[in-house]
């Protein structure tokens, strides 16, 4: 066994065939993690956030959708 445990929490289509999954990670340490996965062809890319981090880029990136839906500058 690896020590870790891994639970999906989302598959998201991207524009241009790319794949971003989101996973749960939690290791035998006690240490918790987002997983983000991004693949593009055959290259694959993970970032580990701990939750503050995780937190910060989903306040960014929720800022960034809803200034570009709105036609504002970010």
């Amino acid at each position: 066994m690896s020590g870790e445990t891994k639970t999906r929490i989302a598959s998201i289509e991207a524009p241009y065939r790319r794949a971003i999954w989101l996973d749960d990670m939690r290791f035998e340490s006690g240490m918790r993690l987002m997983r983000v996965t991004i693949k593009e062809g055959g290259r694959i890319t993970q970032l580990d956030l701990d939750a503050a981090t995780a937190a910060r880029f989903g306040k960014d990136l929720l800022d960034w959708a809803n200034s570009a839906a709105d036609g504002q500058p970010a």
